[in-house]
């Protein structure tokens, strides 16, 4: 049994007000999402707008939290990075600052990940990435990736919610038609 057997099983057999929040808990997953969230909830008998509405709830705020972690990391190292050029120019004020893509695994994978994001963000932008993420990476990585880019946490969870609700929603009304096709 795989892990979106196991989030349709455990919907189809926990109390009516539970099954939202394992809903919700399962589109905090990458690769599940809203989208999938909101199918498990559909396929294990929940009302399609209760399980889109509890999957985009889930999914948002793991993207809020991932995006305002890694913001304020960002800011820290930002700011650390400013402050000892500062003093390793004897206080000269300079405030450039070149942050320079590092890993720190250096897993061919990850690399990967990161050029594809990179080659989507410099064609399309945040609206772009956002919306066309889902195709490409997780929401979590995508949000994540472009804070750490220094994108704007505002600019960045609004268009996020964009795309998380506008898929889930795609997604909940092709799975919910499909099934009253074949009833």
């Amino acid at each position: 049994m795989n892990l979106i057997d196991t989030f349709q099983d455990l919907v189809a057999n926990v109390p009516d007000l539970v099954q939202p929040l394992i809903v919700a808990a399962a589109a905090a997953i990458p690769f599940v999402e809203g989208e999938g969230a909101a199918t498990i909830g559909i396929l294990g008998g929940m009302n399609p707008v209760v399980a889109a509405t509890a999957a985009v709830i889930g999914n948002f705020v793991c993207v809020a939290v991932l995006v305002l972690l890694t913001a304020r990391t960002r800011s820290a190292v930002v700011t650390a990075h400013r402050s000892r050029r500062r003093v390793a120019a004897g206080g000269a004020g300079e405030t450039a600052v070149r942050v320079e893509e590092t890993s720190a695994s250096g897993d061919d994978r990850g690399a990967a990940r990161r050029a594809k994001f990179q080659r989507a963000f410099e064609r399309y932008g945040v609206p772009g990435v956002s919306l066309l993420g889902p195709l490409l990476l997780p929401t979590q990585f995508t949000a994540t990736m472009l804070a750490g880019a220094g994108v704007g946490v505002a600019r960045i969870l609004a268009w996020q919610a964009v795309a998380i609700v506008g898929w889930t929603t795609l997604l909940t009304l092709i799975v919910t038609g499909v099934l009253s096709v074949a009833h």
